[in-house]
């Protein structure tokens, strides 16, 4: 059945307290392993120079908390060599930020799981995801008429929202529609049009104008669009995964940047991990620091109070990159023909991390079939 691991049903989702990811003996240990911890994708290569800039793309949105954290602390650039600076772009959808990594003006990118994927097919295995980075903030929003009809069927005929044609969000919707008996297509129209050009700000503009039915969207759009637009969660994504967790963000880096700098790999890697134990270990002030660092990587206003507080309920952050859900992914994104295969096998790529996190006595995380 289309999406039928997607979408098989799972144990009502449990709201687990957020645990540090690592320990503070990680961290110390960090600078022990980064010789040893490149994986066998870089095994034998020559040592070369550090490079001056490492180009790090991300999105502005709460699903990319620890990459927001890690910027505005300084946590990447105060791990880097001397002599190399983190340069960071910031994107609105996952697609576009695959691009940059196609195009080479990217080294490294937090991106969702759907780019991520397209990404490391297109370049036959040169971008590879080297740890998970959070996990959940996503779903449906409907206005309340259609929540209170006979939903899902009476979609058919409307317009629905996702941030980019083919991101992680949009082949979410689109996976979740085909089990419902509607279709979609990506070429447009089919019984459900799904919106993919108008971008997260302009469909809550939409949806609150009555012009769309609802988005599936990422936080904090998913709960400005419940508070802002007034509308109804109608389809919590956790609710369809197992164990309610599935990969929002993960990190990707070339394969180049692997294989001639995993030094680099290994900083970049201790950023992530610095930034992922501060919001774990910071329950109370994290909310407010990323809100903070979100406006400043847009320039526009921090979140209203109610929209970070609801957002935050919705998200988790973690290193594992949860790879049987990427397979999933990967699946649902062939069906619906956006990639010709759902062969991922080795886009994970888990040495770097897996060895700092041996180091410091701390669990290991599964590359499962695809590593």
């Amino acid at each position: 059945m289309f999406g039928e691991t997607l979408l098989r049903p799972s144990a009502p989702r449990r709201h687990a307290t957020r645990r540090a990811a690592t320990s503070v003996a990680l961290l110390a240990t960090a600078v022990a392993v980064g010789a040893c911890g490149s994986s066998t994708t870089g095994s034998g290569s020559s040592a070369q120079p550090d490079p001056s800039t490492v180009n790090l793309g991300y999105l502005v949105n709460l699903t990319h908390a620890p990459a927001l954290i890690g910027v505005n602390h300084g946590y990447f650039q105060s791990a880097m060599p001397k002599g190399t600076t983190v340069k960071t772009t910031t994107f609105s959808a996952g697609p576009a930020e695959s691009e940059a990594l196609l195009g080479g003006s990217l080294d490294a990118a937090f991106v969702g799981p759907g780019p991520a994927i397209n990404a490391f097919i297109k370049t036959k295995g040169k971008v590879l995801i080297i740890a998970g980075t959070a996990s959940g903030g996503a779903g449906l929003v409907v206005s309340k008429s259609v929540a209170d009809g006979n939903f899902p069927a009476d979609l058919a005929g409307k317009t629905l929202s996702s941030p980019q044609l083919g991101n992680t969000q949009d082949i979410a919707l689109r996976s979740w529609l085909a089990t419902k008996g509607l279709a979609t297509s990506i070429n447009g129209g089919g019984q459900v049009t799904v919106d993919t050009s108008s971008g997260n700000s302009v469909s809550l503009q939409n949806f609150e104008a009555g012009k769309i039915a609802g988005g599936w969207v990422p936080e904090p759009y998913e709960s400005e669009f419940i508070l802002q637009g007034k509308g109804t969660l109608a389809v919590d994504e956790a609710s369809i995964w197992p164990n309610g967790q599935f990969p929002t963000t993960v990190l990707v880096v070339t394969q180049n940047l692997l294989k001639n700098h995993p030094d680099i790999v290994n900083d970049l890697l201790k950023g992530l991990v610095k930034s992922v134990d501060w919001i774990n270990a910071n329950e109370s002030a994290a909310p407010a620091a990323v809100n903070a660092a979100l406006a400043a990587s847009t320039g526009g206003k921090p979140l209203k109070s109610n929209v970070l507080a609801l957002a935050w309920t919705h998200l988790s952050f973690v290193l594992d990159p949860l790879a049987a859900d990427l397979q999933t992914d990967a699946n649902n994104a062939q069906q619906l023909g956006f990639n010709k295969t759902a062969g991922i096998k080795g886009i994970l790529d888990l040495g770097p991390l897996n060895a700092m996190l041996a180091a410091a006595g701390d669990p290991t995380v599964s590359a499962g079939a695809l590593g």
